[in-house]
C-alpha cells in the first residue's frame, strides 16, 4: 500500500499518492475565543471570489456556531458516522490515533488503485465521502446561536474560576485546510486538483476539471463545491495574489475580531520557534487542528475555546484539548512563563502583511516580514487613562471613566 507519515496523527497513514510536501506550507491559526461570528470575513471572501453566476451556494470562507450550526449541513457528524468508532492511545507522552482515516476506511490498495489515463476508473473512488444535496447548501447560517447544555435559571451565576460553562455554544470560522494530504486532490480522476510545490495552496486547474465531482465527495470539510453554471468544482484559492506579494488572505486581514495569523507552518521536527505558527502549533502546543482523525493533516489550527466541556472538544480537536486551553488561560492571567505567547496572541491580526518571525520585549510584541523588516508593533499592556466622573466643560457626567 502507498503509506504517508501524518504526524497529526502519529503514524503512517493510507493514501493514493507518495508523500511529497511543498518547499512551504500555507499555514494559520484561528484563536476561536475571540471569534464574534460578525461575518465580516465571509463577506470579504464572497465579494472578492464568490459572487458569479452558479457560485451564490458558495461560501469558500463560513462561520458555523457549534454545536448545531454547519455548512453544508451536518458536514461533520456525516464523516464522523462513516468513519465509526475514533480512539486515540498514549505513547511515551505522544497521542496515536487508532481508528481508520477516510483513506483507510474502504480498505483500499493504493497500489492497485494508481491513476491512469482513464478518468472513468475513478482511481479514487474508494475514499470515504459524500456530495451534499442541493438542500445541504441553502441554510449558511442553521444553527446560528444555538446552545447546548443546562438551562439557565434566573439565579445561575457562573463564577470567574469556572473552566466550563453550563450552557454554551462557540463560532467555528472555516476555510480550506490547503491539507497536506488533501482529500480532493486524492479523488479527482482527471488530476486537475494539485498542490502548489511552492506554498502548498490546493487549487483546482478548471480547464482541467471534468465535473465527476470525485473532489466534493472526497473533501469532508465540505470545501471543494461544483458550480452548476460552469460545470467546474471551485473551492477557496488561500488569496494566492495576496499570499505571492507577502501579504495575509482577504478574511485574515478584514477580520475585526484580529482572531487569525497566517504564515508558513513545518512538520514538527522543522519547527523554527521565531515562526509564529510553529510556535503557537508545536512550541506553545495551544493550536490544534479540525478533526486529525480524517487523515488529511490539515493545515488551519484553532485555539479551542475554554467555555466548552472538553469531551465535545477533543472529538473537533483531539486528545490535546486540555493542555492546550490550560496553556492558553495561562497567558490570559499573565502568567511571566507564558509571556512569549501572550505576546504572539496580542500580535494576532494586528497588519495586513504576513508575520514570517516575531520577538517579544518587556514593552512590545514585534512582527517582522519575510526581509526581516518590521510590520507590526503591539504594546503588551493596554495604556489607560482615567478621566473625572464630570466633565465640567461639557457639563456632563462620563459613566465610562478608563
Amino acid at each position: 500500500m502507498a503509506e504517508v507519515y501524518n504526524w497529526q496523527i502519529g503514524r503512517e497513514m493510507d493514501y493514493p499518492y507518495a508523500e511529497a510536501r511543498p518547499e512551504k506550507q500555507w499555514g494559520a491559526v484561528f484563536d476561536i475565543n475571540k471569534c464574534i461570528a460578525c461575518q465580516t470575513c465571509t463577506l470579504s471572501c464572497k465579494t472578492t471570489w464568490t459572487h458569479g453566476e452558479g457560485q451564490e451556494h458558495m461560501f469558500w470562507n463560513n462561520v458555523e456556531t457549534k454545536p448545531y450550526g454547519s455548512h453544508p449541513i451536518e458536514w461533520d457528524k456525516e464523516i464522523l458516522d462513516r468513519l465509526g468508532v475514533q480512539e486515540w492511545r498514549e505513547e511515551d507522552g505522544e497521542y496515536v490515533y487508532e481508528g481508520d482515516t477516510i483513506f483507510e476506511a474502504n480498505d483500499v490498495d493504493w497500489d492497485e488503485m494508481a491513476p491512469d489515463d482513464d478518468p472513468q476508473n475513478r482511481h479514487g473512488q474508494d475514499i470515504e465521502g459524500y456530495i451534499p444535496d442541493s438542500e445541504d447548501w441553502a441554510h449558511p447560517n442553521l444553527g446560528e446561536d444555538e446552545p447546548a447544555g443546562e438551562t439557565f435559571e434566573s439565579d445561575t451565576h457562573i463564577s470567574e474560576d469556572e473552566e466550563t460553562h453550563p450552557m454554551w455554544f462557540f463560532y467555528l470560522p472555516r476555510v480550506c485546510n490547503h491539507c497536506s494530504f488533501a482529500g480532493c486532490a486524492g479523488g479527482c480522476p482527471v488530476q486537475a486538483v494539485y498542490k502548489r510545490q511552492e506554498d502548498g495552496i490546493v487549487l483546482i486547474d478548471e480547464d482541467s476539471c471534468e465535473a465527476f465531482q470525485e473532489c466534493v465527495r472526497a473533501c469532508p470539510y465540505g470545501k471543494s463545491v461544483y458550480n452548476p453554471e460552469e460545470s467546474v468544482s471551485q473551492k477557496c484559492v488561500g488569496c494566492y495574489p495576496k499570499v505571492e506579494e507577502g501579504l495575509v488572505p482577504q478574511c485574515f486581514e478584514n477580520c475585526l475580531g484580529k482572531i487569525r495569523q497566517h504564515g508558513w507552518i513545518n512538520p514538527p521536527d522543522e519547527a523554527d520557534s521565531s515562526n509564529p505558527i510553529d510556535y503557537l502549533v508545536h512550541d506553545a502546543e495551544v493550536a490544534l487542528p479540525l478533526y486529525p482523525q480524517l487523515g488529511l493533516e490539515p493545515n488551519v489550527y484553532y485555539i479551542p475555546p475554554i467555555n466548552v466541556p472538553d469531551d465535545y472538544l477533543i472529538q473537533m480537536f483531539g486528545p490535546r484539548v486540555a493542555d492546550a486551553k490550560e496553556t492558553y488561560q495561562a497567558a490570559r492571567r499573565g502568567d511571566e512563563e507564558y509571556r512569549k505567547l501572550r505576546g504572539l496572541l496580542h500580535l494576532m491580526g494586528s497588519t495586513e502583511w504576513r508575520v514570517e518571525e516575531f520577538d517579544v520585549t518587556d514593552e512590545e510584541a514585534i512582527g517582522y516580514d519575510e526581509d526581516g523588516e518590521t510590520v507590526a508593533r503591539v504594546p503588551m499592556e493596554e495604556p489607560q487613562y482615567e478621566r473625572e466622573r464630570f466633565d465640567e466643560d461639557n457639563n456632563a457626567y462620563r459613566l465610562d471613566i478608563t
